[in-house]
């Protein structure tokens, strides 16, 4: 629930305490809902837009990234800003309210003052008196909704989609919806969204003929002025999941078919036109680049909270590319004013969703209580105590993923351990308590097999290749995972701007004998969990959160982590890379 004044001028000591330049003018009107949540209507087409929110049903903390680096034409740009630069780009006034949203700057600090973001009863709340003034607002969702906790995944996406229909959503696209598999996708599409929400994605094709699985796209009338909403899901899901999950459809980025879509959609009298993507933001800016007649491209994939649209030219004109961030820490507000069949005008903004300043709504508020109810007892174990701040967001590691990376090396009994590079996962503070509930936040998935495998010198090297080539070629249409993986029991340098196959130099074992080098013919026991092939499922490996929940029962009181990072070359001053990163 929202805060009372004498609560909040609480807050606002405590804030002064811990050193932040706070106006306690801005924040007492923001939490009566005034000022931060006041966003006059606009014209007469809206769109509210949210992604990746990873089936958080409950506020949660989520630490923003201090290393989201960009290569090539990248380097410098949204969304490859982080900490400071920033803020300044934005004109973001630093220990804000909005810093604290975009920034991981003083977070520990700044999340016990401003509190917890997300939840879905406060996003309710937000979404009812945002419509309240734009009738006929489309409520529009950028994927990974279903997956991320331990509810949805043993409700097999079911709470989350009862929560949508709950929120109002009207229109989706998937990414790790897919994974549920081709036959429970296709069930809820058919039993549970059908007549209610769109499901939108105009590349994923029938690997046979090539026929579409689902809907490409979606034409509305609001407020007399006909609008299309494209789905774009993300492009890479055969390669980055398990094929295996959907063996019948295919994917991509298909420039070509989504230029055939908005022409259609133009054809059928469409005078706005908006991409709902799961493609990640650089591959929007491209998209946008190539393709025309599209006015925006609301995206999801890479987490990345931007405070402004970028606005791309193209043959055609331009077109705004805008990024909504991740676990339901924002809600993006799009208004097009439309007169005499043009868009004469927008604005946008995308709103921090702070619990703590909107009131959560009765109704939704009392589904996550019912859905909860039969788990809690298994949610709630306390594992142990964090004394330190545990996040994963990041290019090259975070907190949780070297928890993770250092139960597997103890467990296992391994000399290297590997974990994807997923972006998804809520943070938690100093002192804090490790339930099994966060745990679930970091791993659940569908494939969540544990392995211990022998792997060359060579293999090892060529595994981090291949996934930083993912990550850091220059082209974006060739970026098709998410960030680096994270490393244990060993140390690299890596050089982004490098060449394939030349980013990653000087492995060496983090051992008691100075740091060994790894030896191209050598055989080494690597722990890794999440992995993609078929066989694997059939070897049926321990859970991973049953690994790491068995390695957090014996600790019960967790040090801070001390993070395996590689030495990166050539990125001095890059503003994708905090100062104290």
């Amino acid at each position: 629930m929202s805060m009372n004044r004498r609560e909040f001028l609480q807050i606002l000591a405590a804030a002064s305490a811990a050193g932040f330049a706070l106006d306690s003018r801005e924040l007492l009107a923001a939490a009566g809902g005034g000022r931060l949540y006041d966003l006059p209507r606009f014209g007469n087409v809206h769109f509210l837009h949210f992604t990746d929110c990873h089936a958080q049903l409950l506020p949660i903390h989520f630490r923003e990234p201090s290393v989201n680096l960009g290569v090539g034409a990248a380097a410098g740009k949204p969304p490859h800003l982080v900490g400071e630069p920033l803020l300044k780009a934005f004109g973001i006034r630093p220990k804000s309210l909005e810093a604290h949203a975009f920034t991981c700057l003083d977070f520990a600090e700044a999340a016990k003052v401003y509190g917890k973001v997300g939840g879905f009863s406060h996003l309710a709340t937000l979404v009812k008196r945002l419509r309240a003034s734009r009738p006929g607002a489309l409520l529009l969702d950028g994927g990974d909704t279903w997956q991320g906790s331990a509810t949805a995944l043993w409700s097999k996406g079911q709470d989350m989609v009862d929560a949508c229909k709950l929120l109002g959503v009207d229109m989706m696209t998937p990414h790790w919806e897919l994974t549920y598999g081709a036959a429970r996708v296709q069930e809820i599409v058919e039993k549970d969204l059908k007549g209610k929400m769109e499901f939108l994605a105009q590349n994923v094709k029938t690997s046979d003929f090539g026929d579409p699985v689902f809907a490409p796209y979606a034409l509305r009338e609001m407020n007399g002025v006909p609008v299309a909403v494209i789905g774009q899901g993300f492009p890479y899901t055969p390669i980055a999941n398990p094929r295996y999950l959907i063996p019948d459809w295919t994917m991509g980025i298909q420039d070509e078919e989504m230029q055939k879509v908005v022409n259609e959609a133009r054809g059928k009298g469409a005078r706005v036109v908006v991409v709902l993507s799961h493609n990640g933001m650089d591959v929007d800016l491209k998209m946008a680049s190539r393709v025309t007649g599209i006015d925006a491209i609301l995206g999801g994939h890479t987490h990345d909270g931007v405070p402004a649209p970028t606005r791309v030219k193209n043959a055609g004109g331009s077109t705004l590319v805008m990024n909504s961030g991740s676990n339901g820490k924002f809600l993006s507000v799009l208004d097009f004013d439309v007169r005499g069949g043009k868009i004469q005008g927008f604005r946008y903004k995308l709103l921090p969703v702070f619990a703590n300043l909107l009131p959560a709504d009765a109704e939704m508020a009392a589904y996550i209580d019912k859905v909860r109810a039969p788990h809690r007892a298994k949610l709630e174990e306390t594992l142990a105590v964090s004394e330190g701040l545990l996040y994963r967001r990041g290019n090259f590691n975070g907190s949780w993923d070297q928890l993770i990376l250092d139960a597997m090396l103890d467990v296992k009994g391994a000399q290297i351990a590997f974990s994807p590079g997923f972006r998804w996962g809520t943070s938690i503070l100093p002192g804090q308590a490790i339930t099994f509930e966060h745990v679930m936040d970091q791993t659940a998935i569908t494939y969540p097999y544990s392995t211990l495998t022998d792997m060359s010198g060579a293999m090892i090297k060529d595994i981090l290749e291949d996934v930083g080539d993912n990550l850091f070629n220059a082209d974006p249409y060739k970026q098709q995972g998410g960030d680096m993986v994270r490393v244990g029991g060993m140390r690299y340098a890596c050089d982004p701007n490098a060449a394939i196959g030349s980013r990653i130099r000087d492995m060496r074992l983090i051992d008691q004998h100075g740091g060994q080098p790894i030896e191209a013919n050598k055989t080494y026991k690597v722990a890794g969990w999440a992995p993609v092939a078929e066989g694997a499922r059939e070897q049926g490996g321990e859970p991973i959160w049953e690994v790491v929940a068995k390695w957090l029962r014996d600790k019960k009181t967790v040090a801070p982590r001390r993070l395996n990072a590689p030495k990166l070359i050539g990125m001095a001053g890059n503003p994708g890379l905090a100062q104290d990163t």
